[in-house]
């Protein structure tokens, strides 16, 4: 049995633009995933091993580093994913960290082209304050969630299965089939099949409904 081949080409993301605040978001057409993490959970290296480009997404070792919604354009029209500002942990003024949830919320709240959130979280250190936050709003708007535990690297296979196991429990009793939860190495290169098949599902999802409409109709 042959697998079916993902037309998507995450090895194609290209940078699109920058937006401080939902206004400046590119057109709200197609389709895009989002990448949400606390900072230094990992996220940009987890953006950049999907995309096999290691200046893709920015990495740095101060927390907070971005600050703005980043688009990046896939190989097929109007379908994106969106590298979201790890606000609220890093090491800045109040009023910025205000400044950041203001307009990260209007994007999470309003954007209708968002089909997903891929919440990043370092494996050793689970729901934590942003991760909790994160979940509630995926509870209250019905958004689905698929966590990846970064730097599985960092432990010994058992003890990352046993968190795995035990954090997908916790989620399900709240999100039910909303929430999908996995482990990732970026290090290793490991968990990117998983990560890849669970986009591609968010982000085809419209083109798959439009193919069984046309068929129906012939």
């Amino acid at each position: 049995m042959s697998i079916k081949r993902s037309p998507i080409s995450y090895n194609s993301a290209r940078f699109n633009k920058s937006a401080a605040k939902l206004s400046q978001c590119p057109e709200d057409i197609g389709a895009e995933v989002a990448f949400a993490g606390r900072s230094n959970a990992g996220k940009s290296s987890a953006i950049n091993t999907l995309t096999n480009n290691s200046k893709l997404a920015r990495t740095s070792k101060t927390p907070g580093r971005t600050q703005l919604i980043n688009f990046f354009d896939l190989n097929i029209e109007n379908l994106r994913i969106v590298d979201l500002p790890g606000y609220g942990f890093a090491k800045v003024p109040l009023e910025m960290k205000l400044h950041w949830q203001k307009h990260l919320d209007n994007y999470l709240q309003k954007r209708e082209c968002l089909r997903g959130v891929v919440l990043v979280m370092d494996i050793r250190h689970p729901m934590k304050e942003f991760d909790q936050m994160m979940t509630e709003w995926c509870k209250a708007t019905g958004m689905p969630m698929h966590v990846l535990l970064t730097k599985a690297d960092k432990l010994k296979k058992g003890p990352a299965q046993s968190t795995m196991l035990k954090l997908k429990k916790q989620l399900k009793a709240e999100l039910g089939d909303k929430v999908t939860v996995q482990t990732f190495s970026a290090l290793k290169r490991q968990g990117i099949d998983q990560l890849t098949q669970r986009i591609d599902s968010w982000l085809l999802e419209d083109m798959e409904q439009e193919t069984e409409t046309q068929e129906t109709e012939e």
